[in-house]
């Protein structure tokens, strides 16, 4: 899909988050400026997360806490070494209900399975957006999602 601006890319976070149902796990995937912090920030505003949302590019790893309850972790892993030094960041997988994770390549191995990826890539003077599932669970979410009348305007222009 093409997101031709910033607000698409806020559209997208809304949409993923008005479609998705119960815990998921979600790799952004891109290069550097493709818009994956961008989109991580909109998906926890679409959570209903309040006060300021710092990138996690130093501290590797930031928890939120979820109107609904739970948490959502939001990691940028671009500075790991090594998928084994995840183990220090005392990621509580249980009480998590949303991963946003950033650069997940970087810690293959050591990572839930993802339910979606998503690939955001620089397109002319916006971006475009290649959803992947991952599991069963992701399947059924992209297939909701792409039904999604919010995105509709942005898979016609695809």
């Amino acid at each position: 899909m093409h997101l031709p601006e910033e607000t698409a890319t806020v559209e997208l976070a809304r949409a993923l988050e008005r479609t998705r149902k119960g815990r998921a796990v979600v790799f952004l995937q891109g290069e550097l400026g493709a818009g994956k912090s961008t989109l991580a920030r909109a998906w926890l505003r679409a959570c209903g997360v309040e006060g300021a949302i710092r990138s996690p590019t130093y501290t590797l790893v930031e928890h939120y806490p979820l109107a609904g309850g739970g948490n959502a972790l939001h990691l940028d892993l671009y500075r790991i070494g090594a998928a084994g030094e995840l183990e220090f960041l005392a990621l509580d997988s249980d009480d998590a209900e949303l991963w946003l994770v950033e650069w997940p390549e970087r810690g293959a191995g050591a990572l839930p399975v993802p339910d979606l990826s998503l690939a955001l890539a620089i397109e002319g003077d916006g971006r475009s957006a290649i959803l992947t599932p991952g599991t069963p669970a992701g399947e059924a979410w992209r297939t909701r999602l792409l039904a999604d009348s919010g995105l509709k305007p942005f898979l016609a222009a695809s």
